[in-house]
């Protein structure tokens, strides 16, 4: 074996500085103690990037040690090609500064540069950092040129993933200091959609939904149920712990459809059976998939009429047909109030989903969320002091959320 060594070291220094297009690499892959730390699942591509670098800032939501970064090009036509890529600490959100020395350069099978196709994604070479639960990442990417695969809807809450854009052109990556970045753009990242480590958590959650769970209008000052959820976990014994990766798209659709706000289909991403797999059971660890999803299909829209019960039905189930063959585990949610009087077409339509949800035996687990902040007074709206608008639960309407999941529902081992 030692004979060999040389030509290997030779081999790697040469490929350290040369250009490599890479497609995703499969979760099974990255071994049984990887899991998702964080997510922000991409909606759509807007534009192409200027000649600047993009600081992306990611909360974890479990600890872990030796950090790989997903980099996705879902829309795009033409390639991604990221000259280079950094990632480091980031003691707050809001500040571009970095914990000093916390700055690594990350690289693509050994290669500084990568190219995802269209449609395509990588993952990164592990890099030499420990975090905990709460801790910020940064992922600074310098891709002049390439279409911008975005996630744009900014969620008003505690520790909000989001971008900061160097104020000059060339790569500001290794910039430690922050001074080369302009202002905080909460709720906007480009293209780093996904952060792995090797964990002591025994695998992950994706919580997969639309606006409720991307945390939209949860105005309060709080954080998404999705993190209070993580909270919870994080204090159990360490062979029950799991991470938690928000898969939230405003807009999103549970049923194949025109997308009801957006005639481009560049809004609210794919519908889920489209996005299952790359925001979903391609992450490293899933174990759970967590659905909330259907009130953008019963409530329509401009572009795409109200949603019968049987489309909404017939695309849960044909999602949790998928995520059992994938051998994981389903936990579905009921849809929340929406406004709609009793009798009408569209609250009828919410009942019989979650009737169905309730009953039908097709989820592994039944969180139902429409009990839990239904008003008492009038079951067709949230409760006052938890609601912001029709669809939305405020920062208490998510803490509550987060706080009446029955933390059984994800096993003990």
């Amino acid at each position: 074996m030692r004979m060999h060594r040389p030509a290997v070291v030779l081999a790697i220094s040469t490929l350290l500085f040369s250009p490599v297009t890479a497609a995703a690499e499969p979760s099974g892959a990255l071994g049984p103690h990887t899991v998702t730390l964080t997510e922000s699942a991409l909606q759509g591509v807007h534009g192409t990037a200027p000649d600047a670098t993009i600081r992306n800032v990611l909360t974890v939501t479990a600890s872990g040690t030796a950090l790989r970064v997903r980099l996705s090009n879902p829309f795009g036509a033409t390639a991604l090609t990221a000259r280079s890529v950094w990632v480091g600490l980031q003691p707050k959100t809001d500040s571009p500064a970095l914990v000093p020395r916390s700055n690594h350069r990350a690289t693509f099978g050994f290669r500084r540069s990568v190219t995802v196709p269209p449609g395509g994604s990588a993952w990164s070479d592990p890099v030499p950092l420990s975090v905990r639960r709460g801790d910020h990442v940064s992922v600074s990417v310098y891709a002049p040129g390439s279409p911008i695969n975005d996630h744009t809807f900014p969620p008003p809450e505690t520790d909000t993933p989001g971008s900061f854009t160097s104020a000059g052109a060339g790569d500001a990556g290794a910039d430690e200091s922050g001074t080369a970045y302009g202002a905080f753009a909460p709720g906007v990242l480009w293209w780093a959609d996904a952060i792995s480590a090797v964990s002591p958590a025994r695998g992950t959650i994706v919580a997969f939904g639309d606006s409720i769970t991307d945390g939209y209008n949860a105005f309060g000052g709080g954080p998404r149920w999705t993190d209070v959820l993580a909270a919870r976990l994080a204090q159990l014994p360490p062979s029950r712990r799991l991470s938690v990766a928000n898969a939230g798209i405003s807009g999103n659709t549970v049923s194949v459809q025109p997308n009801p706000y957006d005639p481009t289909g560049q809004c609210c991403g794919p519908p889920a059976p489209a996005r299952l797999d790359r925001d979903a059971l391609s992450l490293p660890g899933t174990r759970y998939v967590l659905l909330l999803e259907g009130t953008n299909d019963i409530g329509g829209g401009t572009y795409a009429p109200p949603a019968p019960a049987a489309q909404v039905i017939d695309a849960m189930r044909a999602i949790a047909r998928r995520v059992h063959a994938a051998g994981r585990r389903i936990v579905g949610a009921t849809v929340l109030p929406m406004c709609n009087a009793a009798g009408e077409s569209k609250e009828q339509v919410r009942l019989a989903v979650n009737t169905w949800i309730r009953t039908s035996g097709t989820f592994d687990a039944v969180l139902d969320f429409d009990s839990v902040l239904r008003d008492p007074g009038d079951p067709t709206v949230i409760r006052p002091a938890w609601r912001s608008d029709c669809y939305h639960p405020n920062a208490e309407g998510d803490r509550v959320l987060g706080e009446s999941i029955d933390l059984s529902v994800f096993g003990r081992g």
